[in-house]
């Protein structure tokens, strides 16, 4: 025990002379005060031209806006909306517009249209069929007539780069309106058979 004191007491004195070694000579390699060249450089700095502030932009006025609430739906206060049947809670329709509710949904009517992509076309005994790819990565095959989208999105028509789709959207508790709506092609893929 003592040789192993005696050899780390040793191996410190040692190291602890390096240390003072590497330090006097990096301070020596500080010893030269020739700076002329730093001095040069910042006189250099100095004299160049001042570049000129550009001006501050003008300031646009934004005219106030009163808000007038006055016939619009409290915000806070609930939406009818479907029930778990499809049935309309207390809502009349105006218009006639409204989506069938006894027809069986199809796959692409679980997924919301921003995630759907339209990756090619497909023509099949002179049927044209779009390819549209899912955000879980399966591509689906649908044609003219087929649904998509959460707002009952019926397609209109298939082009080699587009699928139009007729939504039936509320527009109000009460009120249903059709909108068109369009995916564009987002990769390029066509076959014909």
């Amino acid at each position: 025990m003592f040789l192993f004191k005696k050899g780390c007491y040793q191996m410190i004195k040692n190291l602890t002379h390096v240390f003072f070694c590497l330090l006097v000579f990096n301070l020596a390699g500080c010893a030269n005060s020739d700076v002329s060249d730093l001095e040069r450089y910042i006189s250099e700095v100095k004299a160049r031209p001042k570049g000129a502030i550009k001006p501050l932009p003008e300031i646009k006025i934004v005219e106030p806006f009163i808000f007038n609430p006055e016939g619009l739906r409290d915000p806070f206060s609930p939406v009818e909306r479907l029930d778990e049947t499809g049935d309309l809670e207390g809502v009349v329709a105006n218009s006639g517009i409204r989506p069938d509710m006894s027809r069986k949904k199809e796959v692409l009517e679980s997924y919301s249209l921003d995630t759907l992509k339209m990756v090619g076309t497909l023509t099949l005994n002179k049927v044209s069929w779009a390819l549209v790819k899912a955000s879980d990565g399966i591509i689906h095959r649908v044609q003219k007539g087929s649904y998509m989208g959460r707002n009952y999105g019926k397609i209109s028509g298939i082009t080699d780069n587009k699928i139009e789709l007729m939504e039936i959207v509320t527009d109000k508790p009460g009120a249903w309106r059709k909108q068109q709506v369009s995916i564009a092609l987002a990769e390029s893929f066509k076959a014909e058979k």
